[in-house]
């Protein structure tokens, strides 16, 4: 096989995975080492030539509740994703994050014969401990972004290579905050306050009320203060645009651009999830919340073993950043907590990110394929 026939298949279910996996796919186009793609992805994607097998939107569930809802069609779109690659015969099968969906598909895959890796580390290390043996049958190899990650896996007899955190690559070539600013259309006389709920219609619908509510209050409390909500979709925008309806707040709402979003802020409410770490890496002092529905959060409340759920805060071993879950994430304990670092410059959290920052790795698209085409070339 020669490297420019390289066939591919991937599967992408949700938004940063997409974002991941146009990435690598974008830095391994430009040196002519694949070919054709098939699977499931979205915009990045797609834009490289993929034709997706599924809107990758409906694979984009959370919890575990949520998920039996749309169960069987989640079942069909897998087996179909199954059945193509098992007629295409792939030369390498890349599963991108969404490792409920995807380690299954991975693990008939391999035992078929197709080469398998899958992208982003699932939280082991955090809860169900016990997936480690279902990756074991799944993956040829797990490329982590965090570095600790890695001993956990060739603990478990699993090769696994750490490449690095794109975030660290991407966020050099932002331009100026203020640059940004304009950009957006942001008032650059003002404190701006980055409100940012989650892509997922479910985070989207437990957390932007809160978030409305706390929106209305902190400008009460502070006037000069200005708002902006990135939103990951149109739907996503259309959702947030009505809980906005009749609220007379100094907001703009972008279309996309939540890194930017992010930049252009002077302090962030967010939902926790990988904005987080990003977040981190802008160092913008943040508030993390999260809220789900309630049977969910019964389970999975008593299943994760680390004592935070930011990845700030799990990189750190230690709560830097104010967590606000589930009943504690309420509209008067965001405000408190947002004020707090409005009035501080959220200076102790930024020190804290410098110092974190400086353990994360880059180079993450050259390190991902040099990993994956030694696994394809072995």
């Amino acid at each position: 096989m020669s490297a420019s026939s390289l066939r591919l298949g991937i599967c992408a279910g949700e938004a940063s995975g997409d974002i991941l996996a146009g990435s690598v796919l974008s830095a391994w186009q430009e040196i002519g080492a694949v070919g054709e793609i098939t699977g499931i992805g979205g915009p990045q994607t797609v834009a490289l030539g993929l034709q997706s097998l599924a809107p990758m939107e409906r694979l984009a569930v959370m919890g575990l509740v949520e998920p039996l809802k749309r169960l069987p069609e989640l079942l069909r779109i897998r087996r179909r994703l199954i059945a193509q690659q098992l007629d295409w015969q792939p030369d390498l099968f890349l599963g991108v994050d969404s490792p409920d969906f995807n380690l299954p598909v991975e693990r008939r895959l391999r035992a078929s014969g197709i080469t398998t890796a899958h992208l982003v580390s699932p939280s082991v290390w955090a809860w169900r401990s016990g997936r480690i043996r279902s990756i074991r049958q799944s993956v040829d190899k797990m490329l982590c972004l965090l570095p600790f990650e890695v001993d956990i896996y060739k603990q478990a007899g699993i090769d696994a290579v750490c490449v690095g955190h794109p975030l660290v690559d991407d966020l050099k070539r932002l331009a100026p905050a203020d640059a940004v600013r304009q950009q957006l259309g942001l008032p650059l006389g003002k404190t701006i306050v980055g409100i940012l709920p989650g892509s997922r219609e479910s985070e989207v619908r437990n957390l932007m009320p809160i978030f409305v509510d706390t929106m209305s209050a902190l400008q009460r409390r502070y006037p000069a203060l200005h708002f902006v909500v990135p939103t990951a979709s149109a739907e996503r925008g259309a959702q947030i645009h009505a809980l906005l309806e009749g609220r007379e707040l100094p907001v703009t709402v972008t279309s996309g651009q939540g890194r930017e979003a992010m930049h252009a802020s002077d302090a962030l409410l967010i939902a926790s999830g990988t904005a987080t770490l990003e977040a981190m890496l802008l160092r913008k002092p943040m508030v993390i919340a999260y809220r789900m529905a309630a049977a969910s959060w019964a389970v999975l409340s008593r299943m994760v073993k680390t004592p935070h759920v930011g990845l700030p805060n799990i990189l750190a071993g230690q709560l830097v950043a104010p967590e606000l879950l589930q009943h504690e994430a309420t509209a008067e304990r965001m405000v408190y907590e947002l004020s707090r670092l409005l009035e501080s410059g959220g200076a102790e959290q930024v020190a804290q990110f410098d110092a974190l920052a400086d353990q994360m790795g880059g180079n993450f698209a050259q390190r991902s394929i040099a990993a994956l085409a030694a696994l394809v070339h072995q």
